[in-house]
């Protein structure tokens, strides 16, 4: 052997063969294979269901395969514990966050790692290490305040720097890292990765947007029902060609839209102000209209309609649904004047996650089927029947517990708990985040279904396409104020990041 061959490297940084995992009768994978070079930003794409998260569960150790072969530099590998997954090298950002909201930013990020003196933390250097961290990142957040205080966005950009810090990770996770953020960030996180890519490092990119696979990643593999079904580089493909991979069959349109906005007001809000972030915005939305909303994050978006729908309260301005005046109102007032509100946080805030699908369904209107205080079981199981049918959720049935689903089905179970109210104002914010193009689609039928019947929507999405596909009118906040309206027929991706920014 001569000593070229003797140092010469493996081909693959990863390689992942023949994995196999149930859950009881379950099959989440059948046959999982994948293969990371080193300096490759590689898309893992695939439907809710097709066994992603999965596969990123065993190779972050947090649970064990039935069969198959990891091999990370060639060396076959098994994780028993995360922490021998990071021991290996591979970090990851998660989808879900899990911060401490009572620990500051330095502390979450280096939590079990913090640097000691004389056997106490050094908090002089944590949070100086942690301000170099950030500030290589560019990402501008303070390391001493708490995470409690951040936003979803800046959340999640923590969550970032803190699979970044562990400095030995040669292979990096990235599930959905851009899902709760907006465009700007979003670019700040692909920079950041093409320079890791540059030093040799192997990132693995999961995101349902489509448009960030393109502009990111340089090759990709696709997962269907748990299975591999195709690998290629990017160069090679086109968006049509990878959608029709990922669902297995032919692709159409992205966007099933085809509402008709009439003329006459549902809801008018005047001159609505609140503290430092809402500040003198009004607007109308029409009868079968999809109004949407942009901007980025700190813009104000989703704390207008937190004020719509009662959980803040307006300082001076004027919401009017109908002949109906809402004044300092909450969110049983709201319902009951027919607003209905889609959390951008199903998981915090649109989730019992440890009950069923029913009661989730059902939550919002027990009293339409409950009397002396006794709820009507049949009449509970025939709505979650119909509901489950209406949006096609994919679940055993109306007991399994919500937790349990995908992202995509989770949304599908919020969606029909305020379909049941049949509300005539609808407010979705980011209604798509984290859902495939398959389950995409069956939300963006149901708004023009919804929008059809002479009702409205007002939407807040973070994902250019999204708004211009699916809005009518499309109005543009910056800094707490309304800086533009466009007509989303005429309006172009550019346009609307420069009113943005």
């Amino acid at each position: 052997m001569t000593h070229d061959m003797a140092v010469q490297q493996p081909a693959y940084l990863l390689e992942v063969t023949g994995v196999k995992k149930s859950f009881g009768s379950v099959v989440a994978l059948k046959n999982a294979e994948f293969c990371l070079r080193r300096g490759s930003i590689h898309a893992l794409c695939g439907g809710n269901g097709a066994g992603k998260s999965t596969f990123l569960s065993i190779l972050m150790g947090f649970i064990q395969p039935d069969g198959g072969d990891i091999f990370i530099n060639g060396v076959r590998c098994a994780f028993h514990h995360p922490r021998e997954a990071l021991e290996a090298g591979i970090a990851i950002v998660q989808q879900e966050l899990s911060a401490i909201p009572d620990l500051t930013v330095a502390e979450n990020i280096w939590l079990g790692r913090e640097p000691t003196r004389f056997g106490f933390v050094d908090f002089q250097k944590l949070n100086r290490q942690t301000a170099i961290l950030l500030q290589e990142l560019d990402f501008n957040i303070a390391v001493t305040e708490k995470m409690r205080n951040l936003s979803v966005a800046e959340q999640q950009l923590v969550e970032i720097a803190k699979a970044l810090s562990h400095a030995d990770a040669d292979i990096i996770i990235m599930d959905e890292p851009t899902s709760a953020i907006g465009e700007e960030d979003a670019q700040k996180i692909f920079q950041t990765l093409k320079r890791l890519a540059e030093k040799g490092k192997g990132i693995i990119y999961v995101s349902h947007r489509l448009s960030e696979i393109f502009q990111i990643a340089d090759s990709y593999t696709i997962f269907r029902d748990g299975t591999y079904v195709h690998e290629g580089f990017i160069a090679d493909i086109t968006r049509e060609q990878l959608i029709e991979y990922i669902i297995g069959g032919e692709y159409d349109s992205e966007f099933a839209k085809f509402n008709q906005p009439g003329d006459s007001v549902l809801m008018e809000v005047e001159n609505l102000r609140w503290g430092n972030t809402i500040n003198d915005i009004s607007l109308q939305l029409k009868h079968g209209e999809i109004l949407g909303i942009y901007g980025l994050v700190g813009s104000g978006r989703s704390e207008f309609l937190d004020l719509i729908f009662g959980i803040q309260h307006a300082d001076s301005g004027t919401i009017r649904v109908g002949d109906k005046l809402l004044a300092r109102h909450s969110p049983k007032e709201a319902i009951d004047s027919s607003i209905a509100y889609v959390t951008e946080d199903r998981k915090d805030s649109g989730l019992v996650l440890c009950r069923s699908v029913s009661e989730n369904i059902n939550i919002s209107s027990f009293s339409d089927i409950s009397r002396a205080g006794f709820i009507n079981k049949k009449q509970e199981k025939q709505r979650t029947r119909e509901m489950i049918k209406r949006f096609n959720v994919k679940t055993s049935d109306g007991e399994q517990v919500v937790g349990n689903l995908s992202g995509g089905n989770q949304q599908k179970v919020v969606l029909g708990r305020w379909a049941l109210l049949d509300p005539d104002v609808l407010l979705l914010d980011e209604p798509t985040r984290g859902i495939d193009v398959g389950a995409k689609k069956e939300i963006y039928r149901f708004m023009s279904e919804f929008a059809l019947k002479n009702k409205g929507i007002v939407m807040v999405s973070s994902e250019l396409s999204e708004i211009i596909g699916m809005s009518d009118r499309i109005l543009v906040f910056r800094d707490g104020q309304l800086a533009g309206e466009l007509l989303a027929a005429n309006a172009t991706q550019t346009e609307l990041m420069k009113l943005a920014v």
